[in-house]
């Protein structure tokens, strides 16, 4: 009997299987945005177990696992050790059935450590042990796994004020992978909190050189630190946002707006719109200037859950998928740049499915010829990433814009074993186009050509887009 993660798995048609095994398998990896630990890269970590490796910081298994009925002790419990929490974690593994979880975790286990058995509660030690042997081996450690999954390139996500310390030892040791910072510069809109945003101005100021008073300091701060990680090897800004941000605003305005907040004094819901908008143009320019590529992550509502919040801080299972009204803001702000003719290559993901339809209209709006693909509809991120959210993600850029053209897969992800993401979709890719030249709608005389576009959807789209 086939294991469960087979050479097959998902390609239902001999199209699919052609196009996986010969075009897609083997491409590279271009991981052009995740969250992983450069400090990991730099000194080359090694996990002490499968728990440690699995569990630590992954807030899919923790939302599961609640939800399972499993005690927080053994989600993020530091009196807990790594097998305990591993151990509910197998437990629950068979209650994650139709859950991109449990394809994402028999996939790691196949293609990280060669694993084929079912992980459940009966199989849980012997899988734990053995894979616990090889990560305690150099080719499990942070690099080992890396190169294993043939990746290339990773572009971190990191803060202004960060030293990108890692990525100068991985650059000045010529580290055969590219370990490339990406700018998200959230907290240098994020208004909301006064004293809070007070104290990150001040460490900006102190890591930038540039003593802030007023907002074109600010502006000039944040120049200062756009040039070093530009200086670096960063080609890619990202923005968690709720929504996207282009109020009407005058210079006087945001002048005001700033004082008041530097001063330590609230803001109303009008000023940190406008406040937001700003700073958002203005990073969008800096971008345009030096040919980065801008990527926009919108629509989540985070930090539900103000109790668990306050216990367990942010980016720990409580967030989800907003409903946020963002069409005519999306086009004011796209268009605002593009009107100077300034408008960076730009990324746009969109966390409620509904807004696909829109997002795949609204790139089209700013293709201007210049860049094949200039503008891209971001692949399914966050709850969409999984087989259903991709399907919709490229039927609806594929029936309104050009999935040929694609920049394809990214993991998004603190996990070093996440790579399979990129296994998953192009498994889900080919078994798309697949199903059309079965059914015959599509030519199966142009077979090298939708050869050569997977590959690209796969791997050289993005090479060329971001000129890695």
């Amino acid at each position: 009997m086939k294991s469960f993660i087979h050479e097959d798995f998902l390609l239902q048609t001999e199209a699919a299987k052609e196009l996986y095994h010969a075009h897609a398998k083997n491409q590279p990896i271009i991981d052009y945005h995740c969250h992983l630990n450069p400090a990991y890269i730099a000194e080359d970590h090694t996990f002490d177990n499968l728990g440690q490796l699995w569990l630590e910081g992954d807030h899919y298994k923790w939302r599961a696992m609640r939800t399972n009925g499993i005690e927080e002790q053994y989600c993020t419990g530091k009196n807990t050790s790594d097998w305990e929490k591993f151990e509910k974690w197998a437990a629950t593994v068979p209650y994650t059935m139709r859950n991109p979880l449990y394809h994402w975790t028999h996939l790691e286990l196949k293609s990280a450590f060669g694993v084929e058995k079912i992980l459940n509660p009966d199989s849980a030690k012997e899988i734990y042990d053995l894979c616990t042997e090889k990560l305690r081996t150099p080719a499990y450690s942070a690099r080992g796994l890396m190169k294993k999954f043939n990746v290339q390139v990773v572009c971190t996500t990191d803060d202004p004020v960060d030293s990108l310390e890692h990525h100068l030892s991985l650059k000045e040791e010529g580290f055969d992978i590219k370990v490339l910072p990406t700018w998200r510069p959230d907290k240098a809109m994020a208004v909301e909190n006064p004293k809070e945003y007070r104290a990150y101005l001040e460490k900006l100021s102190e890591v930038s050189g540039v003593t802030i008073n007023k907002f074109n300091d600010l502006l000039d701060a944040l120049h200062n630190r756009h040039d070093f990680f530009a200086s670096v090897g960063c080609k890619l800004s990202d923005h968690g946002i709720e929504e996207f941000y282009a109020d009407p605003y005058t210079e006087a305005e945001i002048a005001q707006i700033f004082n008041k907040v530097f001063g330590g004094n609230e803001l109303s819901k009008e000023e940190i719109l406008k406040f937001k908008s700003a700073v958002l143009h203005e990073g969008a320019l800096m971008d345009w200037e030096k040919g980065w590529t801008q990527q926009f992550h919108y629509g989540a509502i985070r930090n539900n859950n103000t109790r668990l919040f306050n216990q367990l801080g942010p980016d720990t299972g409580f967030d989800s998928i907003g409903d946020f009204t963002v069409a005519k803001a999306i086009s004011r702000f796209l268009d605002q740049l593009d009107k100077d003719n300034k408008l960076a290559r730009t990324i746009i993901y969109n966390l409620n499915p509904r807004d696909n339809d829109m997002i795949a209209t609204m790139i089209g709006n700013f293709q201007d010829g210049s860049v094949a693909g200039k503008i891209q509809f971001g692949s399914g991120w966050w709850f969409l990433d999984q087989k259903t959210g991709m399907e919709a993600q490229m039927n609806s850029l594929s029936n309104l814009g050009l999935l040929s053209r694609f920049v394809g897969m990214l993991t998004d992800s603190r996990s070093f074993v996440s790579y399979p993401r990129h296994e998953y979709f192009r498994r889900i890719l080919c078994n798309l186009i697949g199903n059309d030249l079965e059914n015959g709608l599509l030519p199966a005389s142009e077979m090298n050509f939708i050869g050569k576009m997977v590959e690209d959807i796969s791997y050289n789209n993005a090479k060329n887009f971001f000129n890695f």
